[in-house]
């Protein structure tokens, strides 16, 4: 922590914003109390473990950074934090203004009252929300690995992967495992998983080694995921969004027509799963998988009543004047 602490005074030195996601509340929370495997026997042991470790993580971040002449801000966060539209801007301007103050805000999922199916499940996700969120440029992932290799690491001939230019099968298939250390929840699948995430917000991920050297000063070893373009924030939080209402397929023409710029039309869909309402999220998906998430403009029942069905035809099938668009192109983020 004080190697790190060093590293993000020489980032803010040089005029750089730095957002700190730190995992470790649980493990520090099991030792005080004696808890078996860690604190995660059971979800209320780890909730408690988590309420005593928060605060003496914290005030170990806090120390570190005050060597160095740096205030540090304790964020902690839930799923519903950053899925919920309006809660996700408060968080947002939160950041916004710590930065502004030049604070370090060190951010880690609410785990005292988190559950199993309300959860992140790891701190890389939670990472690539929190760069959303504070529009930030890069995420900086420290793993027991230095970055992703074409097999498990471990194995005699694998390779290192120093960039990769697109997220596709054959790299989450690189990604299998989980974590080495045994320390976390997340490998390098949850990893992959992130930049994904934070490519989908604008921002480019590289996954480097924490044990040696210092990651955050010097050229270390990593693999850099490359984002496709920036963002807006709502396009940043859309595409970034873990949960959603429900879905809608679409046929192949659909599918271009939307990578293409296009809004959602109900001629192209063929399917919606789920009892969405109106500016709900939802995720629509084409042929050969996830094609993007967007805010539907209408609830899923009249959603089906349109499905296949041609503009001039929705006036009639509703009973009222339609809208132009299942989803409309200004709310909707391509994965």
């Amino acid at each position: 922590m004080r190697d790190l602490a060093q590293g993000v005074a020489a980032r803010v030195a040089a005029g750089q914003g730095v957002v700190l996601v730190s995992s470790g509340a649980i493990a520090l929370g099991a030792r005080r109390l004696g808890l078996s495997r860690g604190g995660r026997a059971c979800l209320e042991d780890a909730q408690a473990a988590a309420a005593v470790g928060q605060p003496v993580l914290a005030a170990a971040w806090g120390a570190a950074l005050a060597a160095h002449d740096l205030t540090a801000a304790q964020v902690l966060v839930t799923l519903g934090d950053l899925e919920d539209r309006r809660r996700y801007l408060n968080a947002a301007a939160t950041l916004d203004r710590l930065l502004g103050l030049d604070v370090v805000p060190v951010v880690n999922e609410n785990d005292s009252v988190a559950t199993e199916e309300i959860r992140f499940g790891d701190n890389d996700r939670l990472a690539a929300r929190v760069a959303a969120a504070a529009a930030a440029d890069a995420v900086l992932l420290l793993s027991d690995v230095d970055g992703l290799y074409d097999r498990d690491p471990a194995l005699p001939g694998a390779v290192h992967l120093p960039r990769v230019g697109r997220i596709d099968a054959q790299v989450e298939a690189m990604a299998g495992g989980g974590s080495a250390s045994g320390m976390g929840t997340g490998g390098m699948a949850s990893k992959v998983a992130a930049a994904r995430l934070a490519n989908a917000a604008g921002a480019r991920l590289a996954v480097a080694s924490g044990r040696a050297g210092s990651p955050l000063t010097d050229d270390a070893r990593h693999t850099l995921f490359d984002a496709a373009e920036p963002a807006t924030r709502r396009r940043a939080w859309l595409a970034g969004g873990l949960t959603a209402a429900g879905g809608i397929a679409v046929d192949a023409g659909a599918a271009a027509a939307l990578r293409g710029g296009a809004s959602l039309l109900a001629a192209g869909a063929t399917d919606v799963e789920g009892t969405f309402r109106r500016g709900d999220l939802v995720v629509v998906s084409g042929p050969a998988g996830p094609v993007a998430r967007g805010l539907s403009e209408y609830d899923a029942a009249d959603a089906r009543r349109l499905l296949g069905r041609r503009n001039e035809e929705h006036a009639v099938l509703l009973g009222h004047v339609p809208r132009s668009a299942l989803v409309h192109r200004d709310r909707l983020a391509l994965l």
